[in-house]
Order: C-alpha cells, then structure tokens, then sequence
C-alpha cells in the first residue's frame, strides 16, 4: 500500500508564491510519473503539472511560466513551487503517481491553497 502526504498548502494573497510537497510511503516498487492535480469548488479536478521519472514535465497552459515542478525520486518526493499566483489558482491541490509494474494510481487527501485578490 502506498500513502501520499501533502504539505504546503494555505492562503497567500495575488502575486505571492507557494511550495506544495508530497511525499510517499508505504510498499513501493516503482515510482513513474508523478503529478499535481487541482480541483476549484464546481469544477472539473485538471491536471497542472507532471513529471516522468526521467525528469520530463508538463504544464496545464494556465501555470506555464509559472508554476515549476520538480521530483526526488530518491525520497519519493514531487514538488510544485507556484509563484505568481492568481485568485483564479484557488482550488484543492491533489499529488498524484502512478507506481509499479501495472500503474496503479494514488492520490493524495490534498491541500487547500486559497489565493485572496
């Protein structure tokens, strides 16, 4: 079993910035991509951010440029450090992977980042 913990989460005001944090634990074979997902109040959960073990990314267009993620895959550990940020970036932030042979994916209970205008 594999649980994720997130960390980093809270309300800063537009402009600011914020680093996210998820760490895993548990019974794990292998690690390949890692990702941050987000969901609004009403919305649909997006995808915002991913990256392969091998250290590819991917950005949603709404963060390019300013959103950052990165991975440790010694620690079992994905970063997003978010700076900019817009009111529009409210949501529940979710850390994500898929692991072992068959890709099971985990999720983590996620943290709330709330940007005030």
């Amino acid at each position: 079993q594999v649980q994720l913990v997130e960390s980093g989460g809270g309300l800063v005001q537009a402009g600011g910035s914020l680093r996210l944090s998820c760490a895993a634990s548990g019974t794990i074979f292998r690690i390949d991509e890692m990702g941050w997902y987000r969901q609004a109040p009403g919305k649909q959960r997006e995808l915002v951010a991913a990256i392969s073990r091998g250290g590819n990314t991917q950005y949603a267009d709404s963060v390019k440029g300013r959103f950052t993620i990165s991975r440790d895959n010694a620690k079992n550990t994905v970063h997003l450090q978010m700076n900019s940020l817009k009111p529009e970036d409210t949501a529940v932030y979710y850390c994500n992977l898929a692991a072992g042979v068959a890709q099971i994916s985990y999720w983590g209970q996620g943290t709330q980042v709330t940007v005030s205008s």
